[in-house]
């Protein structure tokens, strides 16, 4: 359950060593394989998108201006906007829609994650970018945070951008590997649209069922791939410019624009949909930046991705420039007839890269999703032991298969999915212009004036090819309109239904003069042995407890309320981990424990929890002992004030000795019980999960004479109940809407929130809690 299982990446490196330096240039290498495949991959089919949609204008001016159109749009979104400027919007390295969300969730107070508290803005993570307390607040963020409609218009803005990225993740294989093998029809007659379609659906189950392998593994067999690729359209770029038009050299003067859309007119406004493929896959740049640095991807970008992009369209204008009637297949028709089938080869090889982009995009933003409560509870497989944030999502790799074969048949024809593709591209690059804009005055505390002027300036462009766009909903630009809004609703749904169900607990909280009214044994027999108490409340007792003491006879003699919780940060140090707080006196023997992830942190099995929990709670009484503030007064003892408790201080300097015990035949707690089914049970499941297997250790307390009698009693009552036994208690929970609710809402919990619930990973699974030490009781939820 314990630590992330990557090794995070530090982050303020000497920005001049030779050492930084040398990681940014692998890192930049591994990005092409990863990052830009799908960017790279554009000239496949942005020209035949664009000019097929000029039936009446398909001439040299026409080709001109639309190659000023793909030059100025490459250097304004993907260099201006995302090199820039956008890339420079990190959190904490992280980037993509959700990182720009957790940046002003942090800086003002948009977030509608219920479980906050003052302690998370203690995090190191926390405080990145500038300070908050320096600037005055300004009457727009103390509008926005006034008004909850304001805040969850903005959160529904970011899960449509999110679900978005999530339908690119379903159409750029698709475009990516239909546009290359159609070259087939350019020379080889004897395979047929079905042949042709049957090839490009084996590659992309191939693609799909790589994704295991992990990014890193991908990145080094993937890159080679795309550098060659590069150098491939550069050098047939270079050799078509110079061999058959070299005045379009001319046409980067932004002047061929205005004389494009004076001669096309209307048609040439609906062709932006195809000028826009030509950027396709740049979002990527800022969504995967969390398994590269910035620094690397603009290295990459800027020495190499834009000039040979700009070379090989200008290369294909001037070779179409001469041959009006190859716009079908402008790409493959432009290819020299000695060259063509390396680089019909290599072409195929570069579209299968190509989709890797977005689907390493699509695992990211999935992740975070579910990390801020907006998406079910998914398997996620850490890929890497050595690079932190790489990950695989094994279900939504199949989903995403199993949709993009169905886009690949169902259209056939790669101008249907272009206009599906184009309009999910620019409106993830929309709603990140408006994210940008919000960052630039909340987070950076710059002028709104400079922010409307980014915000207009970008959004006016995007604008009008937004708008072009959305003249082809009916031509495939439905498609992701649809997926969109499906992934919208299973986050909003889920989102909503954990925050009722949270809202629930925290009116429910069971009172505390109840507890103190019960004394020390809580009205009933205190077995040995540690209750693990596992809720989403960060304050209070829950409401499951009091439905345990008075359905049970007996409970645990040491009661630990756990809360594992996600925090908008991208990760949390294994030093800020743990908080640990007292409930009620000392006799109670009852603690709090909050577990707290960030969005990108992995939660990892690694056997230990327990372990470091008991190291954690001992150093709590120790400090609270030792400290004023916390030894104060009986009454300061049990008024929800927490420590954090560092894992790593722990380890080097514990108040408990700890020796590792090497039988692992017959677990401690098994040993001790006085019950011979439950020893045999327990054999029986280590015999076949020889690989969950938790660590054995003994706790023991170091000769200290100075120590306090009642500090030394507790800490004794600690090691002697770990001894005893671990039990992990859990709520079943059944989420109903009440009778008094409306329809829409009972449509929204009774089905749509229990059907995910029903078919999502369970929560004890979620937190790796071993099977056999749980208990789970059921309890409904009226919400």
């Amino acid at each position: 359950m314990e630590p992330e299982s990557g090794i995070s990446p530090p982050r303020n490196p000497p920005q001049l060593s030779w050492v930084t330096f040398s990681r940014n240039l692998l890192l930049a290498y591994q990005s092409f394989g990863v990052v830009y495949g799908d960017l790279s991959t554009s000239p496949l089919y942005a020209f035949s998108s664009t000019l097929g949609k000029l039936h009446h204008h398909q001439n040299e001016e026409a080709i001109f201006g639309a190659f000023s159109l793909i030059f100025w749009t490459l250097t304004l979104i993907p260099l201006l906007k995302y090199v820039i400027i956008v890339l420079s919007a990190d959190d904490n390295g992280e980037g993509g829609t959700f990182a720009l969300y957790s940046l002003l969730c942090r800086h003002a107070k948009f977030s509608l994650l219920p479980n906050q508290q003052a302690a998370d803005e203690e995090l190191s993570t926390y405080k990145y970018g500038p300070s908050t307390h320096t600037a005055p607040t300004s009457p727009l963020k103390r509008f926005l945070e006034k008004h909850k409609k304001l805040r969850t218009a903005l959160l529904l803005v970011v899960l449509f951008g999110a679900a978005m990225v999530i339908g690119d993740g379903v159409l750029t294989p698709a475009i990516s590997v239909l546009s290359s093998v159609s070259g087939l029809h350019v020379t080889e007659k004897k395979l047929t649209d079905g042949e042709i379609l049957l090839l490009a659906c084996v590659i992309l189950v191939g693609l799909f069922a790589l994704q295991h392998c992990g990014t890193h593994r991908v990145a080094f067999m993937f890159a080679p791939v795309v550098i060659i690729w590069l150098l491939s359209i550069f050098s047939i770029g270079l050799y078509n410019t110079i061999h058959w038009n070299p005045k379009i050299v001319r046409a980067i003067s932004p002047v061929y624009i205005i004389k494009f859309f004076r001669e096309t007119g209307k048609e040439g406004w609906i062709s932006l949909g195809g000028i826009l493929l030509s950027i396709t896959g740049t979002e990527a740049m800022f969504a995967d930046l969390g398994h590269f640095t910035a620094s690397s991807i603009r290295l990459a970008f800027a020495f190499v991705i834009y000039p040979c992009l700009v070379v090989q369209y200008m290369g294909q204008a001037a070779f179409l420039s001469k041959h009006t009637k190859s716009i079908a297949f402008s790409f493959y028709e432009s290819i020299p007839d000695p060259v063509f089938w390396p680089v019909f080869v290599i072409a195929t090889l570069a579209a299968i890269v190509g989709s890797q982009a977005v689907i390493s995009a699509t695992f990211s933003i999935i992740k975070q999703c579910h990390a801020l409560g907006c998406f079910p509870r998914v398997k996620v497989v850490h890929t890497s032991k050595h690079i932190y944030g790489q990950i695989y999502i094994p279900e939504i790799n199949w989903i995403l298969m199993v949709l993009t074969l169905a886009i690949t048949v169902g259209f056939r024809d790669t101008n249907l999915i272009g206009n599906a593709y184009g309009l999910a591209c620019m409106t993830v690059m929309f709603i990140t212009t408006f994210l940008m804009a919000l960052v630039i005055v909340f987070v950076w505390q710059k002028s709104i004036l400079l922010a409307a002027t980014f915000l207009l300036f970008f959004w006016f462009i995007e604008g009008v090819y937004l708008s072009s766009a959305l003249t082809k909903v009916p031509q495939g630009g439905w498609v992701p309109l649809v997926l969109a809004i499906f992934f919208m609703l299973i986050m909003f749904v889920w989102h909503y239904g954990t925050r009722k169900k949270y809202n629930y607990d925290l009116h429910n909280k069971v009172s505390l003069k109840w507890l103190l009214g019960l004394g020390p044994s809580l009205g009933i027999v205190r077995v040995p042995g540690i209750g693990l108490i596992y809720s989403e409340l960060a304050t209070g007792v829950p409401a499951i407890f009091s439905h345990f003491v008075t359905n049970l006879p007996a409970f645990h003699k040491v009661l630990v309320f756990v809360c594992v919780k996600s925090v908008p940060v991208p990760y949390v140090s294994p030093e800020e981990r743990f908080l640990i707080g007292r409930i009620c006196p000392r006799p109670y023997r009852m603690y709090r424990c909050i577990v707290r992830y960030g969005y990108k942190d992995i939660q990892k099995d690694d056997g230990d929890f327990e372990n470091q929990l008991i190291q954690s709670i001992a150093e709590f009484i120790q400090m609270e002992a030792g400290e004023p503030q916390f030894s104060g007064s009986e009454s300061s003892s049990y008024d929800g004030r927490m420590a954090v408790i560092s894992t790593r201080s722990i380890q080097s300097n514990s108040s408990l000795v700890i020796s590792e015990v090497e039988d692992f035949s017959v677990d401690n707690s098994i040993r001790s019980s006085k019950s011979l089914t439950l020893q045999s049970l327990r054999s029986a499941y280590d015999d076949e999960n020889v690989q969950v297997r938790r660590r054995q250790v003994r706790f023991q307390l170091p000769p200290n004479p100075g120590m306090d009698p009642l500090v030394r009693e507790e800490l004794m009552d600690l090691i002697q109940e770990k001894e005893a036994g671990v039990a992990y208690i859990m709520g079943h929970s059944y989420v109903k809407a009440r009778r008094s609710s409306s329809f829409l809402k009972k449509l929204v919990i009774d089905i749509g929130y229990s059907f995910l619930r029903k078919n999502c990973r369970g929560p004890a699974v979620a937190l790796n809690i071993p099977h056999i030490s749980l208990i789970e009781v059921g309890m409904i939820y009226y919400v």
